[in-house]
């Protein structure tokens, strides 16, 4: 009996601990759980994802029997632009791991951050299972394609976008070379005006310095001397043809 009562002691503590350890882990968790749900969420309200399912469970007007149906051509655009948004969060989560780990182990942000991280990311998992299953609901094996033709919704958007700031930064800097242009041209011509005199005749040097040109050409066998030499050949060569 005393040894029963011996045994019974270890196995009472062994399984009061377990029981403690059970319950500080439930309670830890669903703490965890309410402390994930209250904290801010990563991403904005998600509108197309609210606007699809508007659409999908569009409600009768009073006056009215039942709700108009929808058709599938408004839905599958829906669906598409809900896949857009989509591909742009998880583009967004994907670019934005990796810096946010390397931050959370070197302390520079909390762990609140890193949680709402992860839940975004569960949510995102969610979300693209939800949007295959809504995209085979409309169309036989469309949700092996839906997301790939989101995708390329989503890059010509970005090419649209790029080509648009390209040529607002193209306006601007002709609005700018024009501006400089002007500038430079009336810089100049306040130059030009400075250097001639009031009345608009030349400057005397300038007068002086043609004169001093002519000067050179004369001597140095110009236009003129070229003529009279040209003339006095041609009277030597006469002369010789008369004495013949």
């Amino acid at each position: 009996m005393v040894d029963l009562i011996g045994l019974a002691m270890p196995f009472a503590y062994l399984g009061l601990l377990v029981g403690s350890l059970a319950t500080f882990s439930s309670l830890y968790r669903k703490r965890k759980t309410a402390r994930s749900a209250s904290l801010e969420p990563w991403f904005d309200p998600h509108v197309q994802r609210n606007i699809y399912l508007s659409l999908l469970h569009l409600e009768p007007q009073p006056d009215q029997d039942k709700a108009t149906p929808v058709p599938d051509s408004i839905l599958k655009a829906a669906l598409l632009q809900r896949a857009a948004e989509d591909i742009r969060r998880i583009l967004a989560i994907r670019g934005a791991k990796q810096p946010l780990s390397q931050l959370l182990q070197r302390g520079s942000v909390g762990d609140d951050l890193w949680q709402r991280f992860l839940r975004a990311e569960k949510e995102m998992e969610a979300e693209v299972k939800d949007v295959v299953e809504e995209a085979n609901a409309l169309a036989t094996n469309w949700g092996q394609t839906v997301f790939q033709s989101a995708n390329e919704m989503v890059n010509n958007a970005t090419i649209r976008e790029r080509v648009g700031e390209l040529q607002a930064k193209g306006r601007a800097d002709r609005e700018w070379w024009d501006k400089e242009r002007e500038s430079i041209s009336s810089k100049f011509m306040q130059e030009l005006d400075e250097e001639v005199p009031a009345g608009g005749s030349k400057p005397a040097s300038t007068k002086a310095g043609n004169s001093d040109e002519e000067a050179v050409l004369v001597e140095a066998g110009g236009p003129a001397a070229g003529g009279s030499t040209a003339g006095s050949k041609g009277g030597t060569v006469k002369k010789r043809k008369g004495k013949k």
